[in-house]
């Protein structure tokens, strides 16, 4: 019944690609496609070699560490993501935060599942904390976007989403608007914790990109603070840990 249901929702409200946002026909959906035959290799995925503490991808293999994590300690133990940001995903999440794409979420998650259940299996992760929006922001959006990874990677693995654990007390600037040094000040007191009355002792933060990892640092922070003992993260995206030419 539950498969029916979800074939009928389908049928009569088709998802799209999360690349190209072309309609999935029941045909490719049927089979299990969440991507059209078309866009199935447009993605890049994240590979190795990677930086061992934040997972950006590394040109060189005998190096260990990215040039932010050169330059800055993470209090998260480590962190993983599933692509490169590049065209095409910088054009989905686009999509998926700011034109109601809100269906893509499915695919992320899974893809996130996928490719690092067993690493987070491995890190015995009691609990998914996807990175909280400000009030207004989220007013604006009408949703989380890495709420809404976390769910689908939830539903994939098991583990509980603890959406209210953690929450933005002040309505920060866009990251993507600043430099390195403007990223840390903008993000500082910018997160709080709520009372972790079922003690999680390991924490997945999610969240959709991941750049210097301001955001992913100051909110382990506060989860450590409130009692956490170690804090993982993963993003659907991240950048490069290199300079390219």
């Amino acid at each position: 019944m539950k498969i029916y249901m979800e074939n009928l929702t389908h049928l009569l409200f088709p998802p799209r690609c999360p690349f190209c946002d072309k309609v999935l026909f029941s045909s490719v959906f049927l089979q299990q496609q969440w991507v059209c035959p078309a866009c199935v290799g447009k993605p890049e995925y994240v590979q190795e070699p990677v930086c061992k503490k934040c997972g950006k991808p590394l040109e060189d293999q005998r190096k260990e560490y990215c040039y932010d994590c050169k330059k800055q300690k993470h209090i998260f133990r480590q962190g993983k993501a599933l692509w490169v940001y590049q065209k095409e995903t910088r054009s989905s999440i686009y999509r998926f935060k700011y034109q109601g794409r809100q269906e893509y979420a499915h695919y992320y998650g899974r893809e996130l599942a996928q490719k690092y259940g067993a690493w987070i299996e491995k890190c015995q992760i009691d609990g998914l904390v996807p990175i909280p929006l400000s009030r207004k922001r989220q007013w604006q959006r009408g949703f989380n976007q890495a709420a809404l990874i976390a769910k689908e990677v939830s539903r994939q693995t098991g583990i509980p989403v603890y959406e209210d654990l953690l929450v933005r007390v002040r309505n920060t600037r866009a990251q993507k608007e600043l430099n390195d040094e403007e990223r840390k000040n903008n993000l500082k007191k910018a997160f709080k914790t709520k009372a972790n009355k079922v003690q999680l002792d390991h924490i997945l933060l999610i969240d959709d990109i991941y750049t210097t990892g301001s955001t992913m640092n100051e909110a382990a922070d506060q989860l450590r603070k409130s009692g956490t003992d170690e804090v993982y993260c993963l993003s659907l995206s991240i950048g490069r840990g290199y300079q390219e030419e």
